[in-house]
């Protein structure tokens, strides 16, 4: 959830409960004030009643029973509330009463005012409903403008955010970020700006010590495989030399493969294949297939290609290349002579299926560095590794089952 709506919700929150507790704060209010009233106006009318007997010396008619009732019977005096029922409406009335006594001739008289709240509630109601419309409307401004300020107040922070994720660290160009007069974001463009320059620094370091480090060990490690392969094609070599010297020579090509793998370990993971491009990786097995081809007949291999839909992935053209080498040269070596390979393709996954050797253990922590299934294999343990890093740099997943049920390997490349 995003930190804006976060932030929203909690406000609206805070202002429904306010907005609720004003809205019934208003109507005990004006429900008292008018009670108040209407008591008032009763208590007023109840003094002029009996200043006017006093004066004429009789009672006053009764044009309304409901407003006013006189009986010779007297009630406690004081203020309370009745129904009465309107026969037109059909209905109970609610009304306000004071009862008090008067002294006429010698004889008691109790009278009673009513006045009715209908009018009062009507009142009521009509005053909640402007103030509600009112409040609501002020609340709906309110959010909306809220809304609106924070998206304006955190422009800057989203145009950060876009510089960068458009930033890449091969790109020669400084991050640039826009200027901005709050002060907060202000500081965090300046920490970024400070970050991204001392982390580009830290990549072009590693990216100069990457390829010196490759050209300066590949160099050497030529010259002494040339001068091994010279040496062992001596018709004088001594036989007591001969195996010393094919094993350095083992031991110096081995040398520079496990060189040449982390080397381009190195750079994938420093993302220094910028290029990508759709690559067919159909017609990319194929072609491997061929260049195997003396591997696999020296295997009795049949290889079994079935290409359900054409797959193409955008990914550097080397990269590709490697990984379909790597899979197909792992099926092929650990299979076992007289094996099956079947390599199947569809519009998302290559997958290639290899017989061997039992598995034990966790298939999946072959896909880790220098992780072999044979100890003696010359192999440095690096190839499944480059290619579980080249499907995650293009955002793909390599798995890696085993089935016991004719030892059947599987890797699939899911894209």
């Amino acid at each position: 959830m995003k930190l804006l709506t976060t932030t929203n919700r909690y406000y609206l929150i805070l202002v429904l409960v306010l907005f609720a507790l004003g809205t019934g704060v208003l109507y005990v209010g004006i429900q008292r004030a008018l009670a108040e009233e209407v008591d008032e106006q009763l208590l007023f009318h109840r003094d002029y009643l009996r200043q006017r007997i006093r004066q004429a010396g009789a009672l006053p008619s009764m044009t309304n029973p409901n407003e006013l009732t006189i009986s010779k019977s007297v009630r406690p005096p004081g203020l309370g509330d009745t129904l009465i029922y309107d026969p037109v409406e059909r209905t109970l009335v609610p009304f306000r009463q004071v009862s008090f006594a008067v002294e006429l001739h010698g004889q008691r008289y109790g009278l009673t005012l009513r006045k009715s709240l209908i009018e009062t509630g009507d009142v009521l109601e009509v005053v909640l409903t402007v103030m509600l419309t009112v409040m609501g409307g002020l609340l709906g401004c309110l959010v909306l403008l809220n809304r609106w300020l924070s998206r304006w107040l955190w422009a800057p922070f989203y145009r950060t955010l876009d510089s960068l994720r458009g930033y890449r660290l091969q790109q020669p160009q400084a991050l640039e970020l826009p200027a901005t007069p709050i002060d907060e974001f202000s500081e965090l463009n300046q920490a970024l700006a400070q970050l991204t320059q001392r982390v580009t620094a830290d990549y072009q370091a590693l990216k100069e010590f990457t390829e010196n480090a490759a050209h300066e060990t590949q160099t050497p490690l030529a010259i002494m495989q040339a001068q091994l392969e010279q040496l062992m094609q001596l018709p004088e070599l001594p036989e007591t030399a001969a195996q010393p010297v094919h094993e350095l020579y083992r031991a110096t090509r081995r040398l520079s493969r496990l060189h040449q793998a982390l080397t381009l370990l190195s750079k994938i993971e420093n993302r220094q294949f910028t290029e990508a491009r759709p690559v067919q990786l159909d017609g990319l097995v194929r072609d491997k297939l061929g260049q195997l081809q003396e591997f696999l007949e020296a295997k009795q291999i049949e290889p079994e290609l079935q290409v359900a839909a054409p797959l193409s992935v955008a990914m550097h053209p080397a990269l590709a290349d490697s990984l379909v080498s790597n899979l197909l040269q792992n099926a092929v070596k650990h299979n076992v002579p007289g094996g099956q390979l079947r390599i199947r393709l569809d519009a998302h996954a290559l997958e290639i299926r290899n017989t061997g050797l039992p598995l034990d253990g966790d298939p999946t922590q072959l896909l880790g560095r220098f992780r072999k299934h044979n100890a003696a294999s010359d192999s440095p343990g690096l190839g499944l590794s480059i290619a579980q890093q080249i499907c995650g740099l293009y955002g793909g997943q390599l798995r890696y089952t085993f089935t016991p049920d004719g030892a059947w390997h599987t890797l699939r490349a899911q894209f």
